[in-house]
Parts: C-alpha cells; sequence; structure tokens
C-alpha cells in the first residue's frame, strides 16, 4: 500500500503489510500508553498489554505469503485471540474477528467493502462489551469506520489513500473527545490509553502509504522505539487503582476444545461477582477476560468445558503500587521474566504471562536460524523424519541477549532470567558475559539446572509470583531454586541414532539397542547432568518406567504438583501422557509441547518425555 498516486483495491499482500505497519506503530508507543493508562484500572499496562498482542499478530504475519485478504484478515484476528492480553489485546482481537467476517469470500476488496469490514469489526466489538462505556477504544473505532463508510462512496471505488488519511484525522478527533466523554480521563489530564493505542495503529497505516515499506518489517519481531521513561505519570498522583469497578485480580484463560459452550452461556456462568468480562469464541478456541476476586474458580469452570491451555491471574493493586512508586517514575513492573527458547514453554502460556524468551541458533550451512521464530518445532519434526543432514546448535551471542535484556528492561524493574543447566550448554555463560555489558540495567541470572520444559515449568511460577507481587526479585529466585530441588524431567528416544550422533552413545550401543528394541530412559539430576534411569525394552515398557519414576519422586502430601509433557513428531504419546497424569492427578496443570528444534536435533524424531514440579 505505499502507491500514494492512488490504491483501489487492497488484497492480500497489501492487507499483511498494512497490518505490519500498524503492529509496528503500535508497539513503538508502548512507554506512553503505560504512562496514561488511568482506566478502567489505573495499573499502567494498557502499552505492555497492546505491545504484546501486536507482537502475536505480528509474529504470524511475517512470514505468509497469503493472496486473498480474507485469508490474512483470518489469520490476523485469529493470532489476535490467542495472543491477546487485557482489556485492549481483548477489544483488538474482537474488532479484528468482525473485520475478518466482514471480508470472508473476497479475495481482494474495494474501498466500499473494507470500509463495510471496518464497520463489521466495530459492530462486533460492541455488542461483546457486556457494560459499553463511551470514550474509550469503543468509540474512536466506531467513528474510524464510520468516516471509512463515507470515503468509499457510492461506486466503492474510491482511493484507499485519500481514505485511510481522512480515517486517521477523525481516529485523531475522536481521541482528543475522549475526556470529554470520560470524566476520569479529563480529571488525570489523559486521552483513553487503549483508545491511543488505536491511532498509533492507523498512523502506521497511513506511514506505509505515504512513506512505503522501509522500517516495516523486522522478521516478525519489531524493536520496540519509543521507549524514554516519562518524568510524570496520572498514576503517580491517583490515590487507588480502581476508577471503574473494584475487582482485584486481572484473569484472562484460553480454552481449546471441540465442544466448547457459546459466549453467551460462558458469560452468564461467569457474571457473578466479575467485572471488565469479556468472552469470544472463535471455532474451537475461547479466550475470557475478567476481573474477579475468585480467579481459581473461572479457572475451574473453564477446565470443565475444555482444555485451559493458558490462563493468568494478576493482582492489579499491586501493579497500581508498582506503577506509582517506580523508581525513576517509569511505569514499569517490579520483575519480569525471562527464558530461553529451550524452555519449551507454549507459546500461549509464554504471552499469558508476558514472559519474554531469547531464541536460541540452529547452523544450517551458511543460514543462522533462530529456533521459534524461524523455524518451528513442527517444521523441524518434519525435517526429522524425512532424514538427511541436520543443522548444528549454537547459544545466542552477547548482542542478542544485551537486545532481550534491553526489551525486558523497558517493562520491568528487574528481570530475571532462567535459562539452560550451565552444564548442559553455553548459554549460560553467553548470558553472564552480555549482563556484564549492561550494568545499568538490573538482570538476575538463575541457572535452572534444567532442560525444555522444566525450565517452562520453573519460569511460569515465576512469573504467577511476580504477578501477585509479593515477592522480591530475590525472594523468587530462592523460590524457583527450592521448586528445582523437588522438580524432575525424564525422557526416552525412539532410537539411539541422534544421540550417538552427539557422541551420547557408542555406536555398538545404539546397534544393539535396535537389536533388542531397547529404550534408554534418562533424566536430569539436581546438579543438571543428564542421569541413566534404566532401559527398558520397547515404547509401552518405557512409558511404564517413567510414570512409575515420576510417581515415585513425587511426595504422596504434596498437592501442588505441575506437569510437563515434551514430544518431537510424537503427538499421539503426548495425549497419552497427558491422560494417564490426568487420571492419576486430578487437577494437576499438565502443559504439552514440542520439543524445540535445538532440543529435537540430539534427540532424533520419536523422543518424549515428562517434567514435574512440586511447589507445596
Amino acid at each position: 500500500m505505499s502507491d500514494r498516486s492512488g490504491i483501489r483495491y487492497v488484497d492480500g499482500p497489501r492487507l499483511r503489510r498494512a497490518l505490519l505497519a500498524a503492529c509496528r506503530s503500535g508497539r513503538r508507543c508502548k512507554a506512553e500508553l503505560n504512562r496514561i493508562n488511568v482506566f478502567p484500572v489505573a495499573d499502567g499496562d494498557t502499552g505492555t498489554n497492546l505491545s504484546l498482542t501486536l507482537e502475536a499478530v505480528a509474529g504470524e504475519l511475517a512470514g505468509l505469503r497469503e493472496r486473498r485478504v480474507d485469508q490474512v484478515a483470518a489469520v490476523a484476528a485469529r493470532s489476535a485471540l490467542l495472543g491477546a492480553r487485557g482489556n485492549c489485546g481483548m477489544m483488538l482481537s474482537q474488532f479484528l474477528l468482525g473485520f475478518s467476517g466482514g471480508l470472508k469470500g473476497s479475495a481482494r476488496a474495494s474501498l466500499a467493502e473494507f470500509a463495510s469490514a471496518l464497520t463489521e469489526g466495530a459492530r462486533s466489538l460492541d455488542a461483546a462489551v457486556e457494560n459499553p462505556v463511551e470514550g474509550t477504544i469503543l468509540t474512536v473505532v466506531r467513528d474510524s469506520a464510520s468516516k471509512a463508510v463515507d470515503q468509499g462512496g457510492v461506486e466503492g471505488q474510491g482511493d484507499f489513500a485519500d481514505a485511510m488519511v481522512a480515517v486517521r484525522e477523525t481516529a485523531r478527533e475522536s481521541l482528543a473527545r475522549t475526556p470529554d466523554l470520560l470524566p476520569v480521563l479529563a480529571e488525570a489530564g489523559v486521552v483513553d490509553a487503549g483508545a491511543q493505542g488505536f491511532v498509533e495503529m492507523v498512523e502506521g497505516v497511513v506511514g506505509l502509504i505515504e512513506g512505503g515499506d522501509e522500517g516495516v518489517e523486522v522478521g516478525g519481531v519489531d524493536e520496540v522505539g519509543d521507549e524514554v521513561h516519562p518524568e510524570w505519570s496520572p498514576i503517580g498522583a491517583a490515590e487507588h487503582p480502581f476508577t471503574h469497578g473494584s475487582r482485584r485480580y486481572c484473569t484472562e484463560i484460553l480454552v481449546e476444545g471441540p465442544d466448547l459452550p457459546g459466549e453467551d452461556v460462558v458469560r452468564a456462568a461467569l457474571a457473578e461477582g466479575s467485572e471488565e468480562l469479556l468472552v469470544i469464541r472463535s471455532e474451537e478456541i475461547l479466550k475470557i477476560h475478567l476481573h474477579t476476586d475468585h480467579p481459581r474458580d473461572a479457572i475451574d469452570y473453564c477446565a470443565g468445558v475444555g482444555t485451559v491451555v493458558a490462563h493468568k491471574a494478576e493482582d492489579m493493586l499491586a501493579q497500581f503500587e508498582a506503577a506509582r512508586d517506580a523508581r525513576g517514575k517509569a511505569v514499569r513492573r517490579p520483575v519480569g521474566i525471562m527464558v530461553d527458547s529451550g524452555s519449551d514453554l507454549p507459546d500461549p502460556v509464554a504471552r499469558a504471562h508476558g514472559i519474554h524468551m531469547i531464541p536460541l541458533l540452529l547452523i544450517d550451512g551458511d543460514r543462522t536460524l533462530r529456533d521459534r521464530i524461524d523455524i518451528t518445532a513442527e517444521e523441524f519434526h518434519a525435517q526429522l523424519e524425512s532424514g538427511g543432514p541436520l543443522p548444528t546448535t549454537s547459544q545466542p551471542p552477547p548482542g542478542d541477549f544485551i537486545a532481550s535484556y534491553e526489551q525486558a528492561s523497558t517493562e520491568s524493574e528487574v528481570v530475571v532470567a532462567i535459562l539452560v543447566a550451565a552444564s548442559l550448554s553455553g548459554v549460560f555463560h553467553s548470558a553472564e558475559n552480555a549482563n556484564r555489558l549492561v550494568p545499568h540495567l538490573d538482570v538476575r541470572l538463575v541457572d535452572s539446572r534444567a532442560a525444555s520444559i522444566l525450565i517452562g515449568l520453573l519460569a511460569l511460577r515465576a512469573a504467577e509470583l511476580a504477578e501477585a507481587g509479593v515477592m522480591s526479585p530475590d525472594e523468587i529466585i530462592a523460590e524457583v531454586e527450592r521448586i528445582r530441588n523437588r522438580s524432575g524431567i525424564l525422557f526416552t528416544v525412539r532410537n539411539l541414532d541422534r544421540l550417538i550422533a552427539s557422541g551420547r552413545v557408542s555406536q555398538f550401543a545404539g546397534w544393539l539397542g535396535g537389536i533388542l528394541d531397547l529404550k534408554p530412559v534418562l533424566g536430569l539430576a539436581s546438579d543438571g547432568k543428564v542421569k541413566a534411569y534404566g532401559k527398558a525394552r520397547g515404547a509401552a515398557r518405557a512409558k511404564k518406567m517413567i510414570l512409575d519414576a515420576v510417581a515415585a519422586a513425587i511426595p504422596p502430601e504434596a498437592n501442588r504438583v505441575r506437569f510437563g509433557v515434551i514430544h518431537a513428531a510424537a503427538p499421539e504419546m503426548a495425549e497419552q501422557l497427558r491422560d494417564e497424569l490426568a487420571g492419576r492427578y486430578e487437577g494437576a496443570e499438565i502443559l504439552v509441547a514440542p520439543i524445540t528444534p535445538v532440543i529435537a536435533t540430539h534427540l532424533g524424531p520419536g523422543a518424549w518425555g515428562i517434567a514435574y514440579t512440586v511447589e507445596d
């Protein structure tokens, strides 16, 4: 969409470029949106939530090569829903779902068709909000869509370039009026943060039209530019966080399943005692946002209607106090969590908790691939199954760590990085070298003495403790280390080929194992080193050995246990393990994830394992 002389239609590639430009622009204003975030709760996280939602959208669109406009819109809507955080993220995803529905069946759209789709998005958003409040993103989206319709003309053959400039002006004017419609904004001397985020997205689209593609795409992960720490925030003058409502915990739940209830059914079930309730269902996905004093009740209800893929409950009072009292008057959270991609932490879980992830590297000939960004686990598993040469692995250089530290520090006063065991990889050493080069940042490194999903489980608990706002960074680290001493991971492989290639076993042992169908059962000791637990003949006996070993390691009196199930091209086995664990440990949370490429290359296809954490 860069031909300023006239744009008569939008197809898939043009919409993709426009959305990427919108994502980049929306993310650049993260600090300012956090600073002015006083409604519905003065907790200083609207910019962070919008940024993480847009990051999920940009990540999915980066490599997309779809020609149809409706398909690009559908990908954007689904990725926004999966990655939605906070009120603003949920509202944006609802808008995009309506917009996508308005384009369904279209390979490309005229201005009138595009404007009609925007109107569908605005209507969808209005209908989803139970108690709509004017002077928010609702108002600005509606005004912007109405202006687009006006620009479409009777024949629908208007110029997108002129129309989007007009929409931008209308969006700006609508944003400027938000304090007139919402007194709490006028009292604080600000406009609505979510509405400003939407206007910044429109600005990005107009910037693309007028300036072309330069600077729009950066591999699906945008650089965040506008991160100066403001000298003053209206949150600092607020006496309490709840400018609208009074419930304490911002709760978000992502549910998947084939027979999910309708949105109205879920709303009715969760309405009592909740505020800011938003329920979105799209095919086999259900996303819920609410403010409540009893988040566990909502999570338990959702577990009864489908598989809870991710959930979080953030203490808004703690967020408010941190935003009000933050050092340097920067609106940031006290503690943020970082992991490396070898943690095998599922994307929905990482997004739900705002956990930063630095990708490990694969060296494939003269190409360097970023784990989980340039190549997904599923793509790599298919490559494993096909045979042939495989890439080598490498830790990120210090420069990559520094960039990750800086980005995470824009959101948090202290960054706690929980990384793969130093005894297994050079990742921790590289992270230490990088940390010495940024003495102005407060980054605490934790040797997990773990690998794979066990790191992910430890990071998840750390994120929950950070969200609760009751522990200092050092206390969180001490709790992670305590839990690690009561936790473990066991795994096996289909055959020993990759372990032989990596030097873990001899070729003779591999040949004998193949003849006898012997499966090595391995794990990590408390110091992070690989430990042999035994051998089993056949997959069924290996599964029994691992399940029995896990059961023996968990104290009978343990009440709070989490599990992680990992696999490399073995989804059927992963589901069997999930079912077995669910039957043995009623109510336990179980994460299931494909093994990330940097680990799968050493284990080969057919590998699988179980991690557990005892948090009592």
